[in-house]
């Protein structure tokens, strides 16, 4: 029974305060909106630190979701305007952090993980551009050109021009790695 009440139904509920609708809600798409952010930070770390964000934000969130879309393109949605937020904030945090030196430069290394304990792909996609990587990362997690454009506000030609575009710098980026 619980299988057959509709996304939509349960982010009402869950945004009416029903706890229970708001459990079902994480149960079913926890691993999809971590697998998205890892694919968007490129990191485990940060992948599990900006989905328990998005979990705890998504409570409040959920009051706003007017049933306009489907609820998986709106939750695909927070999670990339959550994943830009961040790199915002961190782009914010590098400037500012400019000068320290080799401390500074030692205590990101400490906090984040080596290159090496990440695959090709994950690593070749924190090269790309935002949008690239953005758009690559949803059509990565099974969403639909058309899907993937709702929720980055984009048209589907721009999303299959961006998936072109990221396949030729991968394979250029690879082409590059093989000749060394």
């Amino acid at each position: 029974m619980r299988m057959m009440v509709s996304d939509e139904n349960l982010a009402a509920a869950a945004g009416d305060g029903d706890a229970n609708a708001f459990s079902l809600l994480l149960e079913r798409h926890y691993d999809g909106v971590f697998r998205l952010a890892f694919r968007l930070t490129g990191a485990q770390a940060e992948a599990e630190d900006l989905t328990q964000d998005i979990c705890a934000a998504l409570v409040a969130k959920l009051t706003k979701f007017r049933g306009e879309a489907k609820f998986t393109t709106w939750l695909w949605r927070v999670v990339v305007n959550a994943a830009h937020d961040r790199r915002r904030r961190a782009a914010t945090r590098a400037r500012h952090a400019d000068g320290w030196g080799d401390w500074e430069k030692s205590r990101l290394a400490e906090n984040g993980e080596t290159a090496e304990a990440l695959d090709w792909l994950t690593q070749a996609m924190r090269a790309l551009p935002d949008d690239l990587r953005d758009t690559l990362a949803l059509v990565l997690d099974d969403v639909t050109h058309d899907q993937a454009a709702e929720v980055l506000g984009i048209s589907p030609g721009t999303v299959s021009w961006r998936i072109s575009e990221a396949k030729k710098r991968l394979r250029t980026l690879r082409e590059k790695e093989d000749q060394i």
